[in-house]
């Protein structure tokens, strides 16, 4: 029978997506007579910006054997506990969306029933002091997990990295190439498809030297060389759900203290971002050009920046969506060629990370199964729904009514998938987790209470509760959180004594 195994990858495009993908293929794809080529040229740009990420981003280090004290050094990072949302419910408003869940979980119940019910007392606590993650980053302050403390809040904190995107793509690239993944500098000129079927079969290079594949992977960002110039994959536009479509960054020198976390702050036609790193503060201005035009957009940036610019300001134009077919025939889009969610949650990353692993679920021979390329289609799509939703969710629980784009997104229609769970928690505060999303149920929470919105009811289960016991539980909650925090150092300082 003939050999029908995958021998020749071809991932067109560096940058953060193209060496995740090789660094990870190098380790998970372990027969030797796999061979692994990576195509790029030096005068492509990458977007580069993201550097920002969510926990997840641990478990991809791992798997390519970082070590994260050279991990730190080497792409500028600092630790991350969550995102400070300033300006989201209503001008003035701040709140966090933490990494971790608040309290503990009681009778089966989510905790966030029990506070509701609590919170009707006047003298009650507001839901910060209930997170270990926000109480420290109120404070810059920072731990690892302990987890051999089981039971205890410093067992499970989540934590991920705000670092520099393009020193973490270099980084990948040596991991990919100490393991035998080939590079090659080149322009690609002409993609050659079979005429029987469609299917790539090779690339032509400015240099005139050919590259043959059997798996292509496209990581050429927005343009899509492969999957859309080539192969007319189509694109689902989600732009009149999330109508920012352009954004400018520019980095600034350190100012104040090292924030343990990234902030959003909200402007009349988008929001800012505050990313800090060991070395400088990454900014950047997301916004809708329908309201605002790219000079505007700048000044806005500038007059936010904590430090004096260190670097030019770059424009980016973006359309939110994804693409109809990320798994094309035998070409897989990841990155920016496969689709777009502003970086509002730090998802971006992610996204790729989770690409890379469903890829080796349902990775193909040479027959490539149209079922199973439905399948991570399909997978693909809900995933991006759901996260979609998600900051969505930050647009539309909004109070602010003083800029078009506020209105706009304030009483636009909405998915029906997200409408049902607003409905539902307002009713009663209920949140479901639904096939293992992304976004558990406190981030949800976070994001409701944090932009004042609060169910009529909470569930009804924990009414057999007695106050005076329901008083006595949240007040030892409360104090295991304070302290734990005692076992926190300041970030700066943690940071300084890992690196």
């Amino acid at each position: 029978m003939q050999d029908q195994n995958i021998k020749e990858i071809v991932i067109v495009g560096g940058g953060t997506a193209g060496w995740m993908a090789a660094a990870a293929f190098s380790i998970l794809l372990r027969d030797p007579t796999i061979k692994i080529r990576l195509v790029e040229s030096d005068e492509i740009g990458t977007v580069g910006v993201g550097e920002a990420t969510i926990p997840h981003i641990r478990y991809f280090n791992q798997l390519v054997g970082l070590d994260e004290k050279e991990y730190l050094r080497r792409t500028n990072a600092t630790f991350k506990l969550g995102i400070e949302f300033v300006n989201w419910g209503q001008v003035g408003d701040r709140y966090f969306h933490p990494f971790s869940p608040y309290g503990v979980n009681m009778d089966g119940i989510h905790f966030h029933h029990f506070w509701l019910r609590h919170i009707q007392n006047p003298d009650a606590a507001p839901i910060d002091d209930y997170n270990i993650q926000v109480l420290a980053s109120k404070l810059n302050k920072f731990a690892h997990p302990q987890p051999n403390l089981r039971g205890s809040p410093l067992a499970n904190i989540e934590y991920a990295y705000q670092f520099d995107a393009s020193l973490y793509g270099k980084y990948m690239r040596e991991v990919a190439e100490s393991r035998g993944v080939e590079r090659i500098e080149g322009k690609v000129v002409e993609v050659r498809q079979r005429p029987e079927d469609g299917f790539i079969e090779s690339l032509k290079l400015e240099s005139g030297e050919t590259v043959a594949g059997e798996l292509f992977i496209d990581c050429t960002g927005f343009r899509g060389l492969l999957t859309e110039q080539t192969l007319k994959s189509g694109y689902d536009d989600w732009s009149h759900y999330l109508p920012v479509d352009r954004a400018v960054a520019q980095a600034c020198e350190l100012a104040g203290p090292l924030t343990p976390f990234t902030r959003s702050t909200a402007h009349k036609a988008g929001w800012q971002w505050r990313i800090p790193l060991q070395n400088r503060l990454g900014n950047g201005h997301v916004y809708c050009s329908d309201y605002i035009s790219d000079d505007e957009a700048y000044d806005t940036l500038k007059s936010g920046l904590d430090g004096a610019p260190i670097s030019d300001p770059r424009f980016l134009r973006f359309k939110t969506g994804i693409r109809k077919k990320p798994w094309n025939k035998n070409v897989v889009a990841l990155g920016l060629a496969s689709g777009f969610l502003e970086p509002l949650e730090s998802t971006s990353i992610h996204l790729i990370q989770t690409a890379i692993a469903r890829l080796m679920t349902n990775f193909p021979d040479k027959i490539f199964n149209e079922r199973d390329i439905e399948y991570y289609n399909d997978r693909t799509l809900a995933e991006f729904e759901q996260v979609r939703d998600f900051i969505i969710l930050h647009y539309c629980a909004t109070q602010r009514t003083d800029s078009p784009l506020w209105n706009h997104v304030r009483t636009m229609d909405l998915p029906e998938t997200l409408r049902q769970r607003i409905d539902i928690y307002k009713e009663n505060g209920r949140l479901y987790r639904h096939d293992n999303e992304l976004f558990g149920e406190h981030s949800w929470f976070a994001v409701f209470e944090g932009q004042n919105i609060r169910p009529k009811r909470y569930h009804p289960v924990i009414n057999h509760l007695a106050d005076d016991m329901l008083e006595k539980r949240m007040t030892e909650i409360r104090r295991a959180m304070q302290k734990c925090l005692e076992q926190f150092e300041d970030h700066a300082e943690y940071l300084q004594k890992r690196t």
